[in-house]
């Protein structure tokens, strides 16, 4: 099943959201979790940009440079990173994790692409969602 960016309610967005890293930190940001595998150029390790960073939550390697940040691969990239968010139990451990984080207040998903809108993070978010309504519907 791929989910799509119109999938998560309105109260939903509210609690998970994305961001650049490169943008500001904003005190509606609270939990600011980095999901990239590799560290953003030009910011420092010692910055206080993020709360936490979780590489092995990012697509793997082989994914990420098959990808290649092409918009007009985004719709399988999608497909392929929600497979991976599947099948993958390291993974999965990370996205339970993102969702306890979610479940205590603004979880800010960040990210270093410059495309707002083709990226790893909005897919997240939206796995992310679809996950907690899903386990909210039990």
């Amino acid at each position: 099943m791929t989910i799509t960016p119109d999938m998560p309610t309105p109260e939903m967005s509210s609690k998970i959201s994305v961001k650049r890293i490169y943008a500001a930190k904003e005190p509606d940001d609270h939990k600011r979790v980095l999901v990239d595998r590799l560290w953003p150029r030009g910011i420092k390790k010692d910055a206080d940009v993020i709360d936490e960073w979780l590489p092995e939550v990012a697509p793997s390697a082989e994914l990420r440079k098959w990808y290649n940040h092409d918009p007009e691969r985004f719709e399988e990239f999608r497909d392929r990173y929600q497979t991976e968010l599947t099948a993958n139990p390291q993974q999965q451990a990370a996205v339970r994790h993102l969702l306890d984080l979610a479940e205590h207040g603004t979880l800010t998903l960040v990210y270093a692409a410059r495309d707002e809108v083709h990226n790893q993070a909005v897919i997240l978010r939206d796995y992310l969602l679809h996950e907690r309504s899903t386990l909210d519907g039990r």
